[in-house]
């Protein structure tokens, strides 16, 4: 099981294996339309579109991982404001768990496994189920992740790396560590705020309870519910990394509304605005109508010639 740890994927395959995507996305589309091209067509416009947020999100992991110092300042300021703020302490939850090594290799695994994976299956339940509002989603997914990795271009260090908060690297001590040195592995270990894990796994909540329809649906809430709790125990966010994620995912959601009403009023608006312009060409009350198309006028010469 330990290969599960180190499978990584850089931003060039990322984006290698985008362009191979959209390269049948395109025949696809070239192809004798049939329902299952159509439908197939579309998958892989997706999961291109998905694979180049990856890569971006690799590519500004990379450019943040030169400054380290200012990244465990940053992490150590976290922290102090949280004290202030009253939070619970990471350091007291991490030492509830560490006496019970099972529980602690399930966090590990659940932090390193169950981070994109939930959200391929979401996104392929969604198109699948819900294709009407696919696109709506993925935009708030890009903005939420876009604005993620703005952020995340000021790094800042996760507990387990800010040696005075005595925080144990969980994963690294039982060998379940995805990442390397700094500014290797999986994603870059200096990109702690937002907390992209937790973005995406209260998105996943939202939307699942918003447009399922099974009683069932409820049970995915228990997803981001570990998921916030496990980023703390394994040390590898704040409770404030989680809290700014959630923000920036309902900001994402705000942005993404406006802009479809937007979008919707200006194609309304023509639709309107054509009756009013046919009304102005008519002609105002009380003036006299035109001669009826199949009535002559006479003519100046006609009548002389007729006195």
């Amino acid at each position: 099981m330990h290969w599960l740890w180190t499978v990584e994927l850089h931003w060039r395959q990322a984006t290698l294996l985008a362009a191979a995507v959209a390269a049948v996305s395109v025949t696809l589309r070239r192809v004798r339309p049939r329902r299952w091209t159509s439908f197939a067509a579309g998958l892989t416009t997706e999961v291109a579109i998905i694979l180049v947020l990856y890569a971006l999100w690799q590519v500004a992991g990379s450019l943040s991982v030169s400054h380290i110092g200012g990244a465990m300042s940053r992490g150590r300021s976290l922290w102090d404001l949280e004290r202030t703020l009253h939070l619970p302490s990471e350091r007291w939850m991490q030492a509830q768990l560490l006496p019970h090594r099972a529980l602690v290799q399930g966090a590990n695994a659940y932090y390193a496994l169950l981070h994109a994976p939930p959200l391929a299956v979401f996104l392929v339940w969604l198109f699948v189920w819900h294709r009407d509002r696919y696109a709506s989603v993925r935009n708030v997914i890009v903005l939420l992740t876009g604005t993620c990795l703005l952020i995340q271009l000021i790094p800042v260090a996760p507990p387990r790396l800010e040696a005075s908060l005595h925080m144990v690297d969980t994963a690294r001590l039982l060998g379940q560590s995805v990442y390397g040195s700094i500014g290797t592995g999986i994603s870059d270990q200096l990109s702690a705020m937002p907390s992209v894990h937790i973005g995406w796994s209260v998105l996943i909540g939202w939307y699942a309870v918003r447009l399922g329809r099974s009683p069932w649906r409820w049970l995915v809430l228990t997803h981001p519910a570990v998921m916030s709790i496990v980023v703390v125990v394994t040390a590898n966010h704040y409770w404030l990394d989680g809290i700014v994620a959630v923000g920036v995912l309902v900001a994402a959601i705000g942005v993404e509304a406006a802009a479809s009403a937007l979008v919707r009023w200006s194609r309304r608006r023509p639709a309107a605005v054509a009756p009013r312009r046919a009304g102005a060409d008519a002609a105002p009350p009380g003036s006299p109508a035109p001669p009826p198309a199949s009535v002559s006028t006479p003519s100046l010469a006609t009548t002389s010639a007729e006195d």
